[in-house]
């Protein structure tokens, strides 16, 4: 039965710039309507500017919490209230709620990112390497997530060394103790052989572009069969890049539970309670993709 929407409905979104595209909303609504709460999940499309005035705008209306997407993720750092450890650890805020007229800001992309990994391999990570494609605010969360494996290696590739070494200085003050290198893209031919996990967080591969992938065939060829390639991108499935990591004996997974997870984590925080129904959520985005 389809949800009434009253002046007693509570809210819950999503920020971003463009936003119209997230899929955020099919999956929350759907967990929100299962669960028989009166609330609503809606996106709301703000630009880089009137982050602030938002901000004041949703404490005004008595928002319950958001989602954060990009470009905010890092911009209301300095916004909030407090910001829970995991989020300070990666630099980076997904999920904001409202306690005691206080916005809190947490990141669950990496629980988001670790779940999927952690049920398709129970190994001890601790003697792995991982090969992460990109060094945008995705590979944050992901280079936090093989942090708290104990992954022995990180290596993080992208194409401007500047923009690398950046990123790597920003782990310096972390909680976290990350064994991070960096390397321009013409270091894949010595890193890849070594990757027991290789991550794809670069937008290359997403639809429309569904023929393009990151590594050629002669480069996912080097990865080791039986290593895992994980594509944060979860349309189209599978994307280039995890067909031709199959073809070469890889276990692929795309980035579609990672989305899952990661909402059903900021929805647990929202309502305050220890269980959603994730396979609702998970369901409901199938079905949206046309992949149920």
């Amino acid at each position: 039965m389809q949800h009434v929407i009253t002046g007693t409905t509570k809210l819950l979104g999503v920020i971003g710039y463009p936003i119209k595209h997230s899929l955020s909303p099919v999956m929350h609504n759907a967990a929100l309507n299962d669960l028989g709460l009166d609330y609503v999940y809606i996106p709301l499309p703000v630009e880089p500017q009137n982050l602030q005035i938002a901000l004041q705008g949703f404490t005004a209306i008595d928002i319950v919490g958001f989602n954060v997407t990009i470009p905010h993720k890092q911009a209301i750092l300095p916004l909030l209230s407090e910001i829970e450890p995991i989020a300070k650890s990666v630099g980076a805020v997904n999920t904001v709620s409202r306690k005691n007229n206080k916005w809190i800001g947490t990141n669950t992309d990496v629980e988001g990112f670790l779940a999927p990994l952690q049920s398709t391999s129970n190994q001890d990570w601790t003697q792995k390497v991982a090969v992460i494609l990109g060094n945008g605010g995705a590979a944050r969360a992901v280079v936090a997530g093989c942090t708290q494996l104990g992954y022995a290696e990180i290596h993080v590739v992208g194409r401007n060394m500047q923009n690398l070494q950046q990123f790597r200085n920003s782990w310096d003050n972390s909680p976290l103790t990350v064994n991070l290198y960096v390397h321009t893209w013409d270091s894949l031919p010595k890193l890849l052989p070594q990757a027991n996990l290789l991550v794809n967080t670069t937008p290359i591969g997403m639809h429309p572009h569904i023929e393009e992938s990151p590594l050629s065939p002669a480069e996912m060829v080097q990865i080791p069969s039986g290593a895992i390639a994980y594509d944060l991108i979860y349309t189209p499935n599978p994307t280039k890049f995890l067909q031709q990591a199959q073809q070469v004996g890889a276990i692929p997974i795309d980035g579609l539970e990672m989305l899952v997870q990661q909402g059903a984590s900021a929805l647990k925080i929202w309502l305050e309670q220890q269980t959603v129904p994730v396979d609702v959520m998970r369901q409901a985005l199938l079905l949206e993709l046309g992949r149920s």
